[in-house]
């Protein structure tokens, strides 16, 4: 086993973590444990709010087994709170929180917003209507939650060439950059639009590709998936810790796998499974392990860089929790059953309630590990 999945599932990088030695990936059922996750833990009533919001519904299918699984950790008087929302709300008082990065990330968001919903509705308090830049403020605690897309984390051209994506790996994608200096927290994610054809740019000039197609007449060098993503990350990190007024922390919010199984997404792929893997069921390899070490190193060099500066860097490893979770994905029923639309499976993002809010779980109890 790689060294990188022997460390926590959970990293703090605070010596205060009392799960420091104990944590693993583990679920238990609801009818098992008086710990697992209740079925009621979100109203009805904020589910309909987060449906406004474009989030991912709860699918209309026959399953809804996904909903009485919780993460808890292995060890001797190591427990994983429930996210509280008075709690993480007051923790946050007079605050701001960034979420950086693609639909994963804003579907992190609206989990986020479903959990709050107990407490208070945001108000949209957004500068500009892009769906992709929303901000949303909670006026009694006077904190405020916004999402900037950015697939890529930099520079990066929307048109194709010959079917290629261009991405500049050296380049800010200022649409973030130029935003995030004054907010207290920063989540950093970014996944599968790496898995696509991709032209690399490095100082103005192709240096390679990924899945490099034969007729783009670019005479690329293909170099794997792993290296566009490495220098994603290393130019997305630079961006931060080169924010002159930013003091907040960071929290780079690990790769999550998908769960096609059968086909590819767009070859008939599909994710019908109703239960969690169990530990010896599957584990991370190929392209996933790939990324994922990849992010780590450049976290921890960032980190290191960061220190220098005053900066916090905290690691939100949800990578091996969510490779367990191929049950909780809306598949088929991603969207309404009166749409007359032709959609792809959709195993990438989370149906809500469902396994994606063990995420704030973990940010919640990171958070509150800062302030002592």
């Amino acid at each position: 086993m790689d060294v990188f999945l022997n460390s926590n599932i959970l990293s703090f990088t605070s010596p205060r973590d009392a799960c420091s030695s104990a944590v693993s990936t583990k679920f238990r059922s609801a009818a098992d444990s008086d710990t697992a996750m209740a079925n009621g833990r979100i109203s009805f009533q904020g589910h309909v709010k987060i449906e406004e919001m474009g989030g991912e519904k709860l699918r209309d299918g026959p399953d809804s087994d996904f909903m009485r699984w919780r993460w808890k950790p292995d060890g001797d008087g190591c427990e994983l709170p429930i996210f509280n929302p008075t709690e993480f709300l007051e923790l946050v008082r007079g605050k701001s929180l960034a979420f950086v990065g693609d639909s994963v990330a804003r579907n992190h968001m609206q989990s986020l917003i479903c959990l709050l919903s107990r407490v208070e509705y945001p108000v949209d308090v957004s500068i500009r209507p892009d769906f992709n830049f929303k901000r949303w403020r909670y006026t009694t605690y006077n904190f405020t939650m916004a999402t900037f897309w950015t697939p890529y984390l930099i520079k990066r051209k929307e048109s194709y060439n010959g079917g290629l994506f261009s991405l500049y790996l050296d380049e800010f994608d200022e649409e973030w950059t130029n935003q995030v200096e004054e907010f207290d927290y920063i989540i950093l994610s970014a996944g599968q639009w790496f898995l696509r054809p991709l032209i690399f740019y490095e100082k103005g000039n192709i240096v390679g590709c990924h899945y490099c197609l034969p007729d783009s007449n670019n005479n690329a060098t293909e170099l794997g998936v792993s290296y566009g993503y490495r220098k994603a990350f290393r130019t997305a990190f630079k961006a931060i810790n080169s924010l002159k007024n930013y003091k907040g922390i960071t929290y780079l919010r690990t790769f999550v796998p998908s769960h096609f199984e059968n086909g590819l997404w767009n070859k008939g792929g599909n994710c019908v499974r109703t239960r969690p893997f169990r530990r010896n069921e599957t584990q991370l390899e190929g392209e996933t392990l790939e990324l994922y070490k990849a992010q780590l190193e450049e976290f921890r060099n960032a980190e290191r860089e960061g220190r220098e500066r005053g900066l916090k860097f905290r690691l939100l490893d949800t990578t091996q929790v969510m490779l367990l979770r191929p049950d909780g994905h809306p598949s088929r029923y991603g969207h309404w059953p009166q749409e007359n639309v032709t959609l792809h499976n959709d195993c990438v993002h989370w149906c809500l309630p469902g396994p994606i809010d063990t995420w704030n779980d973990f940010l919640l109890e990171m958070m509150k590990i800062d302030l002592h």
